[in-house]
């Protein structure tokens, strides 16, 4: 199981207009694949930049590439400054 931490750009006229988009899409992605998603943002903003992350703890191999398809369906690309970026986290293994 792997925790993904995905961070992107977002312009702050834009922000409102995504908003709807990428809830919507968390909220189908928990229905589809019992995956919670959670969305924080940097409490500032950069040269009219916000700073999103979207958090998906716990998640198998395959979630990635079905993330990929509904933020493509959701056209959140369309809405953000850049790309967004990817990381990914295991949890460490307690020694015995």
């Amino acid at each position: 199981m792997h925790d993904l931490y995905i961070y992107y750009q977002v312009r702050e006229a834009d922000a409102p207009a995504l908003l709807p988009r990428v809830t919507a899409m968390q909220a189908a992605l928990a229905r589809q694949h019992g995956v919670t998603g959670q969305l924080k943002r940097r409490p500032e903003a950069r040269e009219g930049l916000q700073t999103w992350m979207e958090v998906y703890p716990a998640t198998d191999d395959g979630f990635a590439g079905m993330l990929a398809a509904a933020v493509a369906q959701a056209d959140v690309p369309a809405l953000i400054a850049g790309a967004r970026h990817v990381e990914v986290f295991m949890d460490m293994l307690p020694c015995a």
